[in-house]
Parts: structure tokens; C-alpha cells; sequence
């Protein structure tokens, strides 16, 4: 997989280029089922910034400010993935890790997010029965969504209606196909979509000064002095250790 980003929309609808960015996450291309289509299609929708970041990214060391920079392009950011142990593949994670900083897209002047929209287009293995009490995964698939819903929220961003294919893997070509086409004319459509007026504006999230996590030069500090303090306690125990073993010695 590579990473596409889509020319100018030469119809002139509302939507501008890069209006949409479609973060796809799969660790696996080549077993991929359905994620792979629906990356694929999204590159060939106008207006839309793909990036495979598995592609973009495969030594894990992601360039934040470019990040930054196609997420300021955005109107609507895409979390295209398949579930895996109930949250999002790791690489994904470390995106939001490394790009949504305190200060960027959070907290006192954090708002370079604000006002945007955040879809998930996910994938599961079980089939939808299976996210119930009575079923092996125990709870329905709304209770493994609160950690997307937050981060959007604390981000300033509204939270969309999910797209989800449950048992993807054992899903027909016809409910494949369908899928796909669903996101293609949900991309297409963007922001022109019959629930948007129903959708209430994100709740706001402020993080007093107080709970600011603390600097990296603290950190360093907080460390180097942790480490000072073993050194010096394992130095003084062995220098006993040693002037007793002497002293017996004698």
C-alpha cells in the first residue's frame, strides 16, 4: 500500500482538496479483506488525503509536523482500521500519542482541531452477535467506542456515527461490496449527510493549567536525580559492606 493524496476536485463541489484525511491503520495489507478496498477506494474519491501509515511510517518514527500540517488541510479525519483486542492497531495509537500534543490539540491553546469532524471506519472479526453480554466479547460493540469519543471531544472535534462491518472476515462479496460503496458515497457526499443536522455540536473539554502533564526537562531532571539517588545509596551500601568485611577481616 502507498500513500495517495488526491488531486483538486475538478467539478468544483463544496468540498476543497484535502478536505478529508483518511488515516488507514492495518499491520497486514496483504490478509486484509475489506480494509484494503476501502483504502483503495477512498484514493480515488476527490478531496481525499489518503495515508497508509504503515506504508508512510514503517520504522514507526512519525513526522509530526507533517501530520499536523495535512490535519490542518482537514475538515473530516477518517480513523480507517480494524478492531484488534477491542481498541485500534498499535501504530495508529502512536499517532495519536505523537501528533495530538498538550498545548496543539489540546488544552490551554489547543485548538487546532477544533470545530472538525472524526469518523471511524472500522472493521471486526466477530460477527455483530458476538458483541452482546451473552456472547464471547461480552459487552455490545458501543462499550469498546468511549476512548474514540473522548479523544475527539478533548480534541474539540464531533464525534460521527461509526461505520462498522461486523465478521468481516467471513462477510460476502455482495456485503463487501456494499460496504465499500457506502463509504464511497459517504466520502463523496461529506458534509452533506442526512444526520449532520441531528448531531449535536461537540461537548467542550478544557484542561485546567493545573492538570498540564509535566515538561520533558522536568522529566529528565526527575529522572537524573532518581538515578543520582541509587547510585549514591548502592555506592554507600557497597563502601559498608566493604568497611565491615574489612574490619571482620582484621
Amino acid at each position: 500500500m502507498t500513500t495517495t493524496t488526491s488531486s483538486e476536485n475538478p467539478a468544483g463541489a463544496a468540498k476543497a482538496a484535502g478536505s478529508i484525511y483518511v488515516l488507514a491503520a492495518h499491520p497486514h495489507w496483504r490478509d486484509s479483506r475489506v480494509n484494503r478496498r476501502l483504502f483503495a477506494a477512498s484514493q480515488r474519491v476527490p478531496g481525499v488525503d489518503a495515508n497508509d501509515l504503515y506504508g508512510t511510517y514503517p520504522d514507526f518514527a512519525i513526522d509530526v509536523e507533517v501530520e499536523r500540517e495535512r490535519l490542518a488541510r482537514a475538515d473530516l479525519v477518517v480513523l480507517l482500521h480494524p478492531i484488534q483486542w477491542y481498541s485500534m492497531p498499535p501504530l495508529q495509537k502512536l499517532w495519536l500519542d505523537d501528533v495530538l500534543g498538550y498545548g496543539w490539540a489540546y488544552g490551554p491553546g489547543g485548538t487546532a482541531l477544533q470545530g472538525k469532524d472524526c469518523w471511524l471506519v472500522a472493521t471486526t472479526g466477530g460477527p455483530e452477535p458476538s458483541y452482546h453480554p451473552q456472547s464471547y466479547n461480552r459487552y455490545f460493540f458501543d462499550a469498546f467506542l468511549p476512548p474514540y469519543e473522548q479523544t475527539a471531544a478533548l480534541c474539540g472535534m464531533r464525534f460521527l456515527p461509526p461505520l462498522l462491518l461486523h465478521g468481516a472476515r467471513r462477510a460476502s462479496e455482495a456485503e463487501v461490496a456494499a460496504h465499500v460503496e457506502v463509504f464511497v458515497q459517504r466520502l463523496e457526499s461529506y458534509p452533506v449527510w442526512p444526520e449532520m443536522d441531528e448531531l449535536d455540536a461537540c461537548i467542550a473539554c478544557p484542561v485546567p493549567e493545573t492538570d498540564r502533564p509535566t515538561e520533558s526537562d522536568d522529566v529528565n531532571k526527575l529522572v537524573a536525580g532518581a538515578f543520582h539517588n541509587a547510585m549514591t545509596h548502592g555506592l554507600a551500601v557497597a563502601n559498608g559492606s566493604t568497611h565491615s568485611t574489612n574490619n571482620k577481616a582484621a
